[in-house]
Protein backbone atom coordinates (compact mmCIF):
# COMPACT_ATOMS: atom_id res chain seq x y z
CA UNK A 1 0.00 0.00 0.00
CA UNK A 2 1.26 3.28 -0.83
CA UNK A 3 2.56 5.89 1.78
CA UNK A 4 0.03 8.12 4.15
CA UNK A 5 0.05 11.40 3.42
CA UNK A 6 -1.51 14.30 4.71
CA UNK A 7 -2.63 17.31 3.46
CA UNK A 8 -1.48 16.39 -0.30
CA UNK A 9 -2.06 19.18 -2.99
CA UNK A 10 -5.57 19.14 -4.72
CA UNK A 11 -6.58 16.84 -1.40
CA UNK A 12 -7.59 19.62 1.14
CA UNK A 13 -11.37 19.22 0.64
CA UNK A 14 -14.30 21.55 2.62
CA UNK A 15 -17.99 21.77 2.12
CA UNK A 16 -19.61 25.26 2.31
CA UNK A 17 -22.45 26.97 1.49
CA UNK A 18 -26.35 26.47 0.37
CA UNK A 19 -28.13 27.03 -2.74
CA UNK A 20 -31.03 25.83 -5.28
CA UNK A 21 -33.55 24.99 -2.66
CA UNK A 22 -36.73 23.41 -4.25
CA UNK A 23 -40.25 22.72 -2.55
CA UNK A 24 -41.72 20.10 -3.63
CA UNK A 25 -45.20 19.21 -3.14
CA UNK A 26 -46.94 15.61 -2.97
CA UNK A 27 -50.28 14.36 -5.94
CA UNK A 28 -53.12 12.30 -4.02
CA UNK A 29 -50.76 9.26 -4.99
CA UNK A 30 -47.97 11.14 -2.87
CA UNK A 31 -45.36 11.43 -5.56
CA UNK A 32 -43.64 14.65 -5.45
CA UNK A 33 -44.95 16.00 -8.94
CA UNK A 34 -44.52 19.64 -8.86
CA UNK A 35 -41.66 21.19 -7.64
CA UNK A 36 -41.41 25.41 -7.15
CA UNK A 37 -37.54 27.79 -6.30
CA UNK A 38 -37.12 28.20 -2.65
CA UNK A 39 -35.41 31.24 -2.85
CA UNK A 40 -33.72 33.12 0.23
CA UNK A 41 -32.24 30.37 2.02
CA UNK A 42 -29.52 30.79 4.26
CA UNK A 43 -29.33 27.71 5.99
CA UNK A 44 -30.17 24.57 5.96
CA UNK A 45 -28.65 22.37 8.99
CA UNK A 46 -29.74 18.63 9.25
CA UNK A 47 -30.12 17.58 12.77
CA UNK A 48 -30.12 13.68 12.97
CA UNK A 49 -31.02 11.54 15.79
CA UNK A 50 -31.29 7.92 17.80
CA UNK A 51 -28.41 5.77 16.85
CA UNK A 52 -28.23 5.25 20.57
CA UNK A 53 -26.69 2.68 22.11
CA UNK A 54 -29.05 0.54 24.94
CA UNK A 55 -26.46 -1.70 26.88
CA UNK A 56 -27.84 -5.23 27.51
CA UNK A 57 -26.58 -6.99 30.46
CA UNK A 58 -26.64 -11.21 31.07
CA UNK A 59 -23.92 -13.33 33.33
CA UNK A 60 -22.25 -10.54 34.76
CA UNK A 61 -21.20 -8.85 31.89
CA UNK A 62 -22.28 -6.26 29.05
CA UNK A 63 -23.57 -8.42 26.95
CA UNK A 64 -24.45 -6.77 23.93
CA UNK A 65 -25.66 -2.91 22.39
CA UNK A 66 -29.21 -2.54 20.71
CA UNK A 67 -29.05 0.62 18.31
CA UNK A 68 -32.42 2.39 18.57
CA UNK A 69 -33.40 3.51 15.09
CA UNK A 70 -31.77 6.66 13.65
CA UNK A 71 -33.92 9.75 12.44
CA UNK A 72 -33.48 12.45 10.30
CA UNK A 73 -34.49 15.89 11.05
CA UNK A 74 -33.10 19.60 10.35
CA UNK A 75 -33.77 23.27 10.60
CA UNK A 76 -34.34 25.49 7.65
CA UNK A 77 -33.63 29.37 7.69
CA UNK A 78 -34.41 32.04 4.92
CA UNK A 79 -35.92 35.23 4.09
CA UNK A 80 -38.89 34.24 2.35
CA UNK A 81 -40.62 31.09 1.53
CA UNK A 82 -42.38 30.17 -1.12
CA UNK A 83 -46.40 30.62 -1.62
CA UNK A 84 -46.72 26.82 -2.38
CA UNK A 85 -45.19 26.49 1.14
CA UNK A 86 -48.24 27.83 3.11
CA UNK A 87 -50.35 24.77 3.78
CA UNK A 88 -47.13 22.82 4.56
CA UNK A 89 -46.89 25.71 7.53
CA UNK A 90 -50.12 25.42 8.84
CA UNK A 91 -51.65 27.82 7.05
CA UNK A 92 -55.08 28.13 4.90
CA UNK A 93 -55.61 30.58 2.20
CA UNK A 94 -59.21 30.58 1.32
CA UNK A 95 -58.64 33.87 -0.83
CA UNK A 96 -55.95 35.71 -2.11
CA UNK A 97 -53.98 38.28 -0.05
CA UNK A 98 -55.68 36.04 3.40
CA UNK A 99 -54.38 33.68 6.12
CA UNK A 100 -55.38 32.08 8.17
CA UNK A 101 -53.23 29.95 10.63
CA UNK A 102 -53.31 26.72 12.72
CA UNK A 103 -54.42 24.74 10.32
CA UNK A 104 -53.06 20.99 9.43
CA UNK A 105 -49.88 20.43 8.49
CA UNK A 106 -49.06 18.93 5.28
CA UNK A 107 -45.68 16.48 4.22
CA UNK A 108 -43.80 17.68 1.80
CA UNK A 109 -40.30 17.09 -0.70
CA UNK A 110 -37.46 18.83 -0.47
CA UNK A 111 -33.79 19.94 -2.50
CA UNK A 112 -31.01 22.11 -2.06
CA UNK A 113 -27.20 21.92 -3.05
CA UNK A 114 -23.90 22.54 -0.99
CA UNK A 115 -20.52 23.29 -2.45
CA UNK A 116 -17.48 21.03 -2.44
CA UNK A 117 -14.37 22.88 -2.79
CA UNK A 118 -10.69 21.98 -3.00
CA UNK A 119 -7.26 24.23 -2.37
CA UNK A 120 -6.80 24.39 -5.58
CA UNK A 121 -10.66 24.88 -7.45
CA UNK A 122 -11.89 26.88 -4.96
CA UNK A 123 -15.52 26.63 -4.48
CA UNK A 124 -15.38 25.12 -7.90
CA UNK A 125 -14.60 21.98 -7.15
CA UNK A 126 -17.63 20.55 -7.29
CA UNK A 127 -21.59 20.45 -5.58
CA UNK A 128 -23.60 17.89 -3.76
CA UNK A 129 -27.13 17.29 -3.82
CA UNK A 130 -29.31 16.86 -1.05
CA UNK A 131 -32.58 14.99 -1.31
CA UNK A 132 -35.15 15.12 1.44
CA UNK A 133 -38.58 13.31 1.86
CA UNK A 134 -41.21 13.43 3.85
CA UNK A 135 -40.77 16.44 6.02
CA UNK A 136 -43.55 18.21 7.84
CA UNK A 137 -42.38 21.70 9.15
CA UNK A 138 -43.11 22.80 13.35
CA UNK A 139 -44.54 26.07 14.47
CA UNK A 140 -41.50 28.44 14.36
CA UNK A 141 -40.95 31.96 16.44
CA UNK A 142 -41.50 35.00 13.84
CA UNK A 143 -39.74 38.11 15.65
CA UNK A 144 -40.97 41.45 13.74
CA UNK A 145 -38.46 44.39 15.10
CA UNK A 146 -38.86 48.03 14.41
CA UNK A 147 -36.66 49.05 11.61
CA UNK A 148 -33.61 51.35 13.31
CA UNK A 149 -30.25 52.60 12.09
CA UNK A 150 -28.95 48.85 11.76
CA UNK A 151 -31.78 47.28 9.73
CA UNK A 152 -31.75 43.76 9.24
CA UNK A 153 -34.09 41.47 7.21
CA UNK A 154 -36.00 38.79 9.32
CA UNK A 155 -35.06 35.11 9.07
CA UNK A 156 -37.60 33.05 9.00
CA UNK A 157 -37.22 29.39 10.84
CA UNK A 158 -38.65 25.76 11.07
CA UNK A 159 -37.76 23.05 12.62
CA UNK A 160 -38.25 19.94 10.21
CA UNK A 161 -39.19 16.09 10.95
CA UNK A 162 -39.24 13.92 8.76
CA UNK A 163 -40.97 10.21 8.30
CA UNK A 164 -38.39 7.92 5.58
CA UNK A 165 -39.50 6.20 2.60
CA UNK A 166 -39.21 2.67 1.32
CA UNK A 167 -35.21 2.05 -0.69
CA UNK A 168 -34.51 -1.05 -2.74
CA UNK A 169 -32.09 -2.97 -0.41
CA UNK A 170 -31.74 -1.08 2.03
CA UNK A 171 -33.38 0.41 5.70
CA UNK A 172 -36.43 2.83 4.34
CA UNK A 173 -34.37 6.39 4.68
CA UNK A 174 -35.59 10.03 4.36
CA UNK A 175 -31.74 11.71 3.03
CA UNK A 176 -30.34 10.96 -0.39
CA UNK A 177 -26.68 12.70 -1.36
CA UNK A 178 -25.26 12.62 -4.64
CA UNK A 179 -21.36 14.09 -5.11
CA UNK A 180 -21.20 15.51 -8.50
CA UNK A 181 -17.22 14.95 -7.82
CA UNK A 182 -17.90 11.21 -7.78
CA UNK A 183 -21.27 10.26 -10.41
CA UNK A 184 -21.02 10.17 -13.55
CA UNK A 185 -21.73 13.76 -15.02
CA UNK A 186 -24.38 12.54 -17.69
CA UNK A 187 -26.60 10.59 -14.91
CA UNK A 188 -26.46 14.01 -13.31
CA UNK A 189 -27.61 15.40 -15.50
CA UNK A 190 -30.21 13.05 -16.17
CA UNK A 191 -30.74 13.69 -12.12
CA UNK A 192 -30.99 17.64 -12.36
CA UNK A 193 -33.22 17.55 -15.26
CA UNK A 194 -36.23 16.04 -13.34
CA UNK A 195 -35.57 17.84 -10.03
CA UNK A 196 -35.23 21.42 -11.61
CA UNK A 197 -37.42 20.49 -14.54
CA UNK A 198 -35.22 21.78 -17.45
CA UNK A 199 -37.48 19.61 -20.28
CA UNK A 200 -40.48 18.78 -17.94
CA UNK A 201 -42.51 19.41 -14.86
CA UNK A 202 -39.60 19.50 -11.80
CA UNK A 203 -40.18 16.41 -9.53
CA UNK A 204 -38.27 15.00 -6.75
CA UNK A 205 -37.95 11.04 -7.93
CA UNK A 206 -38.13 8.39 -5.44
CA UNK A 207 -34.71 6.67 -3.45
CA UNK A 208 -35.65 4.06 -5.91
CA UNK A 209 -35.79 6.03 -9.11
CA UNK A 210 -32.83 7.90 -8.30
CA UNK A 211 -30.74 4.73 -7.68
CA UNK A 212 -31.63 3.75 -11.12
CA UNK A 213 -29.98 6.42 -12.43
CA UNK A 214 -26.99 5.46 -10.98
CA UNK A 215 -26.58 1.60 -11.20
CA UNK A 216 -23.55 0.24 -9.49
CA UNK A 217 -21.86 -1.47 -12.48
CA UNK A 218 -21.65 0.63 -16.18
CA UNK A 219 -25.61 0.82 -18.02
CA UNK A 220 -26.42 -1.52 -21.10
CA UNK A 221 -26.19 0.36 -24.13
CA UNK A 222 -27.64 -2.40 -26.47
CA UNK A 223 -30.37 -5.55 -26.14
CA UNK A 224 -30.59 -8.32 -28.49
CA UNK A 225 -33.57 -9.88 -29.20
CA UNK A 226 -34.26 -13.33 -27.58
CA UNK A 227 -36.91 -15.58 -24.95
CA UNK A 228 -35.21 -13.51 -23.09
CA UNK A 229 -33.16 -11.15 -24.89
CA UNK A 230 -30.07 -10.24 -23.85
CA UNK A 231 -28.26 -6.45 -22.44
CA UNK A 232 -25.33 -5.35 -24.00
CA UNK A 233 -22.41 -5.15 -23.53
CA UNK A 234 -22.11 -8.34 -21.74
CA UNK A 235 -21.93 -7.86 -17.56
CA UNK A 236 -23.92 -4.43 -18.04
CA UNK A 237 -26.42 -3.52 -15.60
CA UNK A 238 -30.39 -2.99 -18.01
CA UNK A 239 -32.51 -0.42 -17.25
CA UNK A 240 -34.34 -0.98 -13.27
CA UNK A 241 -38.12 -0.84 -15.42
CA UNK A 242 -39.78 -0.21 -18.27
CA UNK A 243 -40.00 3.22 -17.99
CA UNK A 244 -36.53 4.13 -17.64
CA UNK A 245 -36.22 2.24 -20.54
CA UNK A 246 -38.92 4.07 -22.56
CA UNK A 247 -37.02 7.20 -21.04
CA UNK A 248 -33.40 6.51 -21.73
CA UNK A 249 -32.25 6.45 -18.14
CA UNK A 250 -29.99 6.51 -17.27
CA UNK A 251 -28.86 6.18 -20.97
CA UNK A 252 -30.74 5.03 -24.53
CA UNK A 253 -30.85 1.35 -25.29
CA UNK A 254 -30.04 0.27 -28.96
CA UNK A 255 -32.34 -2.38 -30.48
CA UNK A 256 -30.37 -5.20 -31.95
CA UNK A 257 -32.56 -6.08 -34.48
CA UNK A 258 -33.58 -2.46 -35.54
CA UNK A 259 -36.82 -3.89 -37.14
CA UNK A 260 -39.79 -5.05 -35.26
CA UNK A 261 -39.13 -8.10 -33.04
CA UNK A 262 -41.57 -11.10 -33.56
CA UNK A 263 -43.96 -12.63 -31.60
CA UNK A 264 -43.04 -13.58 -28.25
CA UNK A 265 -39.47 -11.98 -28.10
CA UNK A 266 -38.80 -9.41 -25.26
CA UNK A 267 -36.11 -8.21 -22.80
CA UNK A 268 -36.18 -8.18 -18.87
CA UNK A 269 -35.90 -4.90 -16.79
CA UNK A 270 -34.75 -4.85 -13.11
CA UNK A 271 -38.21 -4.96 -12.37
CA UNK A 272 -38.96 -9.11 -12.59
CA UNK A 273 -42.18 -10.51 -13.69
CA UNK A 274 -44.39 -9.81 -16.71
CA UNK A 275 -44.19 -5.70 -15.12
CA UNK A 276 -41.02 -5.56 -16.32
CA UNK A 277 -40.73 -6.96 -20.01
CA UNK A 278 -40.04 -5.01 -22.85
CA UNK A 279 -39.33 -5.54 -27.17
CA UNK A 280 -39.14 -3.35 -29.90
CA UNK A 281 -41.69 -2.22 -31.95
CA UNK A 282 -39.20 -0.79 -35.10
CA UNK A 283 -39.59 2.55 -33.79
CA UNK A 284 -39.66 2.64 -30.07
CA UNK A 285 -39.60 0.41 -26.84
CA UNK A 286 -43.29 -0.52 -25.66
CA UNK A 287 -44.10 -2.86 -22.53
CA UNK A 288 -44.38 -7.07 -23.11
CA UNK A 289 -43.22 -9.14 -24.91
CA UNK A 290 -43.72 -8.37 -28.78
CA UNK A 291 -47.32 -9.92 -29.83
Amino acid sequence: MPKIIWDAIGQRFYETGVDHGVLYTPDETGAYTSGVAWNGLTSVSESPSGAEANAQYADNIKYLNLISAEEFGATIEAFTYPPEFAPFDGLGTPSDGIVIGQQPRKSFGLCYRTKVGNDLEGDNHGYKLHLVYGCQASPSEKAYNTINDSPEAITFSWEITTTPVPVTGFTPTSLLVIDSTLVDAAALATLEDMLYGETGSPTLPTPDDVLAIFPAGDPSAGATAGTPGTWTPAGTVAPSSVSNLTAGVPQPVVASPNTAWTTGQYVQTGTAGVGGQAHWDGTAWVAGPAA
